[in-house]
C-alpha cells in the first residue's frame, strides 16, 4: 500500500505530523509511505526512517501540476490539514482512498472522515495528526515525540560553525511567521547579555530577516566577542546542523522551536497568549521551557486596542536570560513557566 501524508503548511507543523509516518511503520510495515509538503519545508524530511518519499507542490501551483503529485500508484491520501486545493487535485486523480476532516463543506471531496474539532484545543497537534489513521482503519497509538536525523557531514559541518564560540551554546532565532514575536531589540539584547556571560551564540534566521535585522538591530550595535550572526546564511539542512550542536534554542512560536525538540537540543520558546497559540496544542515535544506572558487568553490579536498589547515584551531580557541558563545546565522535559 502507498500511503501519502499530506501536509503543505510550516515547518513545525510537519515535524508534529511525523508520528503518523511513525505509527503507519509500525502498523503496517509492509506500506510504502511518503509526505506531500512545500519545497522550503521537505529538506527537514531527509533521512527520516519512516518516510521512503517526499514530494512538492506550491499553492501557486496549476491544477495538473497538483493532480501529479497524487500519481504514480497513490492508493490513499491521508489530509492532515485539509487545503481545499489539495483535496481537489486527489479527487481528480481518483486516488483510492482520501481522509480529510469531515466538517468542511470541501469534505465531499474526501471519502473517509474524522469527525474531531481541532479549535477545541484539547489535544496536542500530534496527537489530532494521529488520530486520522482512523480513517484508514488503523488504531492508532500514544504519541512518541518526532525524531529528526542528521548525518554524520552535517553533524561536522554544524559543529565548525561553532569553532572558537564558547560553552554553553545558544542558538537565537527572532524570526517566525505563524506567531506574534519578541521585539528584535530584546532578541538583540538578550544575545548580548548571554555573550558578556560567556555563552557561545548564533543568531539565525531567514534571508529578509537577516537583511531587516541587520538594518534595524545590529547597524548601531558593537557586538561582544562570542556572537556569530548566520542569518540568511543557512539552508534547512546546515540550520539542522547549527542546532544539534547546541545546548538551547531561544525562539517563539516557530519552526525552529520544533526542530529542536525533534533534535534533542533544549529550547526556550516564547508563547503569545492567542488561543489558537495554546501550549496545549502547540508546545515543541521536547525539553526546555515555553515562557508564556501573565496575561489573560485572548481569541485574536486586535493589535494596540488591546490593554495587553505588550504582552510578549513583558518578558524582560533578564528573565528570559535567567531562564536560558537555568535550561543550559538542568535540560529537562519541556514545562510553561508564566511571566
Amino acid at each position: 500500500m502507498n500511503i501519502l501524508i499530506v501536509r503543505s503548511d510550516g515547518m513545525g507543523d510537519v515535524i508534529l505530523s511525523l508520528p503518523v509516518a511513525t505509527q503507519l511503520r509500525k502498523l503496517v510495515p509492509d506500506a510504502t509511505i511518503g509526505f506531500l509538503t512545500s519545497p522550503a519545508v521537505a529538506p527537514v524530511l531527509e533521512h527520516h526512517p519512516d518516510v521512503d518519499y517526499v514530494r512538492t507542490v506550491r499553492r501557486t501551483d496549476p491544477l495538473r501540476e497538483l493532480c501529479v503529485a497524487f500519481s504514480e500508484g497513490i492508493d490513499a491520501a491521508v489530509f492532515l490539514k485539509p487545503f481545499r486545493y489539495l483535496m481537489w487535485a486527489a479527487f481528480l486523480s481518483r486516488v483510492p482512498i482520501r481522509v480529510a476532516t469531515g466538517f468542511r463543506w470541501y469534505s465531499v471531496l474526501a471519502n473517509r472522515h474524522i469527525y474531531e474539532h481541532r479549535s477545541e484545543f484539547l489535544k496536542h497537534e500530534s496527537e489530532y495528526n494521529v488520530e486520522m489513521l482512523r480513517g484508514l482503519g488503523l488504531s492508532p497509538q500514544d504519541v512518541r515525540p518526532p525524531v529528526l536525523v542528521v548525518g554524520e557531514e552535517e553533524q561536522k559541518e554544524g559543529e565548525r560553525r561553532w569553532v572558537g564560540l564558547p560553552y554553553p551554546r545558544v542558538v537565537i532565532h527572532p524570526g517566525g511567521h505563524s506567531a506574534r514575536r519578541w521585539s528584535p531589540a530584546h532578541f538583540r539584547d538578550l544575545a548580548c547579555a548571554l555573550a558578556r556571560k560567556g555563552h557561545g551564540v548564533v543568531l539565525t534566521g531567514s534571508e529578509g530577516e537577516g537583511v531587516a535585522f541587520d538594518r534595524d538591530w545590529l547597524s548601531n550595535t558593537t557586538l561582544p566577542t562570542g556572537i556569530t550572526n548566520l542569518m540568511g546564511r543557512l539552508t534547512v539542512r546546515e540550520l539542522m546542523g547549527v542546532i544539534a550542536n547546541a545546548h538551547v534554542v531561544v525562539s517563539g512560536a516557530t519552526g525552529p522551536a520544533h526542530l529542536a525538540a525533534a533534535l534533542g537540543t533544549a529550547v526556550v520558546s516564547l508563547f503569545d497568549p492567542r488561543r489558537n497559540n495554546v501550549s496545549t496544542r502547540w508546545r515543541p515535544l521536547g525539553k526546555g521551557l515555553l515562557l508564556r506572558p501573565d496575561v489573560p487568553t485572548c481569541d485574536r490579536c486586535i493589535e494596540d486596542l488591546c490593554p495587553y498589547w505588550d504582552c510578549l515584551d513583558r518578558m524582560t531580557v533578564d528573565r528570559v536570560s535567567a531562564a536560558v541558563e537555568y535550561v543550559a545546565k538542568a535540560p529537562a522535559a519541556l514545562r510553561v513557566l508564566h511571566l
